[in-house]
C-alpha cells in the first residue's frame, strides 16, 4: 500500500486527507508538526510528504530540506499564503508540487496521483519499523534482519497493528478487522494472541501497548 506521511499543526486538515486518502487505498500517517514528521522519516519509509508551511517548532521549509537529506521522497507544500517566493523557494528545495489553502480534497488526491505515476511509486511490499520488517506478499517478518517463526494470525494481527500505528484499538475491532466478522470467540483470544505476538517479535514487541479498559495499541514512541 502506498504510504503518505502528512505534516499539519491543523487536525481538521489532517483529518481530511487521511479519510480521503483511505479511500483512494493510501495508507496515510500524520505528524502534528516539522519536528514529528522528520522523527518519523527517520525511523520508517514513505512514498509521499505533504507539508504544511506554518507549523510550530520547524517550519514546513526546514522540515522539507532535511526530509530531502533523508529520503529522496516526493513532497507536496500546503499553505494559505500564495506570494510567488514561498512558491519559488518550495520549488527551489524540491518540492513536487505547491496547494494552497483551502484545497479540494479531491484535487489534492489527483495530484498526489499524479506524481506517484511520475516517480513511477508503486506500494510497497514491505512494511518496516526501526529492526522490523513485514514482507506482506513472502509473508515474511525480520526481526533486526533474522527471520522470525509467526503463525498465520500472528502475521495477520502485526500488520494490522503496523498499519494503525499510535492508535488505540478495541478487542472486538481487533477481532472483526482480523478474524472477520463472523468469528463468534471470546475477545480473550485477542489477548493470547498478542502476548504470542510480542514474544515472536521481541524485543519490538513492547511497542504493543496494553490500552486499559480499551484493548491495545502500537504505540511508536
Amino acid at each position: 500500500m502506498i504510504r503518505i506521511l502528512i505534516a499539519d499543526d491543523e487536525e481538521k486538515i489532517r483529518t481530511v486527507v487521511r479519510e480521503y486518502g483511505r479511500i483512494n487505498n493510501y495508507d496515510v500517517y500524520e505528524a502534528g508538526d516539522g519536528e514529528e514528521a522528520i522523527r518519523m522519516v527517520e525511523s520508517d519509509h514513505f512514498d509521499l510528504v505533504i507539508l504544511d508551511i506554518m507549523m510550530p517548532n520547524l517550519d514546513g521549509f526546514t522540515a522539507c530540506r532535511l526530509i530531502k537529506q533523508k529520503q529522496d521522497v516526493p513532497v507536496i507544500m500546503l499553505s494559505a499564503r500564495t506570494e510567488e517566493y514561498d512558491k519559488l523557494l518550495g520549488f527551489e528545495l524540491g518540492i513536487d508540487d505547491y496547494v494552497t489553502k483551502p484545497f479540494s480534497p479531491k484535487e489534492l488526491m489527483a495530484r498526489i496521483k499524479v506524481i506517484l505515476e511520475r516517480h513511477k511509486v508503486r506500494p510497497s511490499e514491505s512494511v518496516v519499523f526501526k529492526g522490523l520488517e513485514v514482507n506482506e506478499s513472502a509473508h515474511v517478518v525480520k526481526v533486526d534482519g533474522k527471520e522470525a517463526r509467526l503463525t498465520n494470525k500472528e502475521f495477520e494481527l502485526l500488520v494490522y497493528f503496523l498499519k494503525n500505528r499510535n492508535i488505540a484499538l478495541t478487542r472486538s475491532r481487533i477481532l472483526n478487522e482480523v478474524w472477520g466478522y463472523k468469528f463468534y470467540g471470546d475477545e480473550r483470544t485477542v489477548d493470547t494472541h498478542v502476548k504470542m505476538l510480542r514474544q515472536s517479535i521481541d524485543p519490538y514487541g513492547e511497542y504493543i501497548t496494553t490500552v486499559r479498559g480499551v484493548g491495545y495499541k502500537f504505540n511508536e514512541d
